[in-house]
């Protein structure tokens, strides 16, 4: 669902990385707003797309970054229509489409340090209260990196299962998934600890436990 950077030359490329994120708020609280009834989702996403073609980006890419939600947005306004009326399921579907589309254009047209800088920026002050600036900025990167990675996976076991005609096996598809995301978060958990990035935690650790020792 999140888009990596595309190079370009476009005014939203030009942004500054802030700007964005401060439009990106300001886009997502508008549409939870003003997006009631069916042709507001519709004014909604001829905005978002207007957005792309601003930065160069065709439909093509919009539908790339909403493909990934299929399966969810069915099951979402199946369960709609059902509790409540098709246009609500309209809506409610489309808000969570271009509200995605909207994140995954802010992505599309900013590069990842570029992003992170300016959390790290911003969460600057905290750091009188304890908050690490730089865990949050490494949390964040891990996690728009990690995005592509799961979907791979669940890409390479959903066709393996189609290989073994379990298609339709929904146990065939969790099982693997689950069990290769948690191979990869150990890989990824061991590599962080070899390059040090627990030791501050570990140092806080022995500093407790030799101060009980010296008791």
């Amino acid at each position: 669902m999140i888009g990596l950077y595309r190079p370009g030359t476009s005014l939203l490329h030009r942004l500054p990385a802030g700007v964005k994120l401060l439009l990106l708020m300001a886009a997502v609280i508008a549409i939870l707003i003003l997006v009631r009834r069916p042709v507001d989702v519709a004014v909604a996403l001829a905005g978002v797309t207007a957005a792309y073609a601003v930065a160069g980006f065709g439909p093509r890419v919009l539908v790339a970054q909403l493909r990934p939600l299929l399966w969810m947005i069915l099951i979402i306004a199946a369960f709609q229509v059902w509790l409540t009326t098709p246009a609500r399921a309209t809506v409610v579907c489309g808000v969570l489409l271009v509200t995605v589309g909207a994140a995954g254009l802010v992505t599309l047209t900013t590069r990842v340090t570029a992003m992170l800088d300016t959390v790290g920026r911003a969460l600057g002050p905290l750091r009188r209260v304890g908050v690490d600036p730089d865990r949050v900025g490494l949390l964040l990167a891990l996690t728009i990196r990690l995005v592509p990675v799961l979907t791979d996976i669940v890409r390479e076991v959903s066709e393996a299962r189609k290989a073994r005609g379990l298609q339709w096996s929904i146990a065939a598809l969790a099982t693997p998934v689950v069990v290769r995301a948690l191979r990869t978060a150990d890989a990824l958990g061991d590599s962080l600890v070899a390059r040090g990035v627990d030791d501050g935690v570990e140092n806080d650790h022995d500093d407790g436990d030799g101060d009980d020792g010296d008791r």
